[in-house]
Parts: structure tokens; C-alpha cells; sequence
């Protein structure tokens, strides 16, 4: 028995670090499919000529320069691709015989994508392989409480740039997986800040508050932290801007919507 649980452990430790060598490889070789670009560091190394090992940082003309060879041209293409040419050239000119060159991409500025507005840690974050939009809200750190529903995700393409309002809340509950779109180098998030509403006069925490969705006048109530001691539900009004921005005072009843910049206001009891 105790050498068949021994077995079972080895097999399970086994497969446990198969899948993380997997996962590591899987890491890897969607990192060297993402095409160079400037700004890109890289490590070079050729196999057996340690002078040649090379750290440098892929010019805005897309360009490195290497020993023996010059200037080589790798912008957009692969780390793979790159050792290819990096050693056809070594051959042709007669320097290293059949060299084997190695690449790695030890720091990606090229492929990022900028996360701004109601974040913890707004920036730029990179997509080396494939990056989902709550994967790249996940890289920066996640939203603030004061963040709303809504992100706008603006991108270039051909020269054409476009701007497209997700709501969060919808997308998550979706089960397309095509609602949480990929993300592409260059492109940018901006997390809007969610709507507000105000409420004072006999309530215990007058002041400013976040919108709910759907929040009705009963909720603003308790958010406001209920009536005070001289406060009355009835006659509630709500000050609200129309089209043309002019303030109207309006009678509401408790299970009325609440808008965006609302000012809810509970007056006093008479009795």
C-alpha cells in the first residue's frame, strides 16, 4: 500500500512539472512569435564565440548593430527570424562557419498597450503573446472603487483610429469569448470614473456618492445613511439638469431611478 501512494505521488509530482514546463514553453514561444520592434532590448549569443554575446536595444530605425557584421534590420520580425539573419550574415561574410544564434528579448517596449483612468497602477504594460482586456486591467492592478462600468478602448489602424465604449459589467456576463477583446500593440484603455449623485438635508451622510446601476431613490437613501432624526420620507425631491443644463426640482417616490449628477434632497419632518 505505502509503495503504491509512493508511486502515485511521483506520478502526480511527474505530471505536475510537465505542465509547468508546458506552460513555460507555451510562455515562451508566444513571446518569440510577437514581432521586434523599437525601443525592444535583446540578448544575443552565438554558440561556441562568447566575444559576440551582445545586449542592445532595437533602434527607432528598427536596427541593431552587431560585431563583424554591421547593421542588421529586425524590426517586425520574430526572434527567430532574427537569429536567422543575424547568422546568414555571420556565414556569407565569411566569419563563422554554419553559426548558431540564439535571441532573446529581455525587455519589450515595443508591443504595449497604455491603461489610464480609474486604475491603481495606470501605465504602460506589454503584450508579449496573447493579452485579453481584463488581462491587461489585471496588470494594472485592477480598478478603483470609484471606477464605473464603462472602458473605452481606443485604437490605431492604418492610419484610421477608432474608439469603442465596453460595458464591463455585460461583457463579464457574457458567455462569448469574443466579447473580451484581444489586445494589440499601441492600443489604449481608459476606465471611466463612475457617475455620482448627491444627497443632503435630513440624512445622516450627506455628500456624494457612486451611482449604482438601476439605483432607485429608497437606495441614495441608504447610501446617504438613512434619515436623520428629523427627517421625513415623504416629499422627497430630486434636482436634476434637463437637456439644456437648466435645474428642475422634481417630486419622486421611492422606487424612481436616480441619474447621473442628481441632487437628491430629503427635507424635515413637521411632526
Amino acid at each position: 500500500m505505502e509503495y503504491v501512494l509512493k508511486k502515485n505521488r511521483i506520478l502526480m509530482l511527474s505530471l505536475l512539472l510537465f505542465c509547468c514546463a508546458l506552460l513555460q514553453a507555451n510562455a515562451q514561444t508566444a513571446t518569440t512569435d510577437v514581432p521586434l520592434g523599437p525601443g525592444d532590448v535583446v540578448k544575443i549569443s552565438v554558440f561556441g564565440n562568447n566575444d559576440l554575446s551582445l545586449e542592445t536595444r532595437i533602434s527607432e530605425a528598427g536596427t541593431i548593430t552587431f560585431p563583424l557584421i554591421g547593421e542588421v534590420k529586425v524590426g517586425g520580425m520574430s526572434t527567430g527570424q532574427a537569429e536567422h539573419r543575424i547568422a546568414d550574415m555571420l556565414e556569407k561574410g565569411g566569419f563563422i562557419r554554419n553559426p548558431q544564434v540564439s535571441m532573446m528579448v529581455s525587455e519589450m517596449q515595443s508591443q504595449q498597450v497604455s491603461v489610464l483612468g480609474q486604475v491603481n497602477k495606470p501605465g504602460r504594460y506589454p503584450v508579449d503573446g496573447k493579452r485579453s482586456l481584463t488581462d491587461v486591467l489585471a496588470l494594472a492592478g485592477g480598478m478603483t472603487p470609484d471606477a464605473g462600468d464603462n472602458i473605452v478602448l481606443m485604437r490605431t489602424r492604418d492610419g484610421k483610429t477608432t474608439k469603442e465604449t465596453i460595458d464591463l459589467e455585460k461583457m463579464m456576463g457574457s458567455s462569448d469569448p469574443n466579447s473580451n477583446p484581444q489586445m494589440m500593440a499601441g492600443d489604449s484603455l481608459y476606465v471611466e470614473r463612475a457617475p455620482h449623485f448627491y444627497i443632503y438635508g435630513e440624512v445622516q451622510k450627506p455628500g456624494s456618492y457612486k451611482l449604482e446601476r438601476n439605483m432607485i431613490v429608497l437606495q441614495a437613501l441608504s447610501a446617504g445613511g438613512g434619515l436623520s432624526p428629523r427627517g421625513t420620507e415623504r416629499g422627497i425631491r430630486i434636482k436634476r439638469r434637463d437637456a439644456k443644463g437648466e435645474l428642475h426640482e422634481i417630486e419622486v417616490n421611492h422606487d424612481d431611478l436616480v441619474k447621473a449628477g442628481d441632487i437628491v434632497y430629503v427635507k424635515e419632518s413637521l411632526f
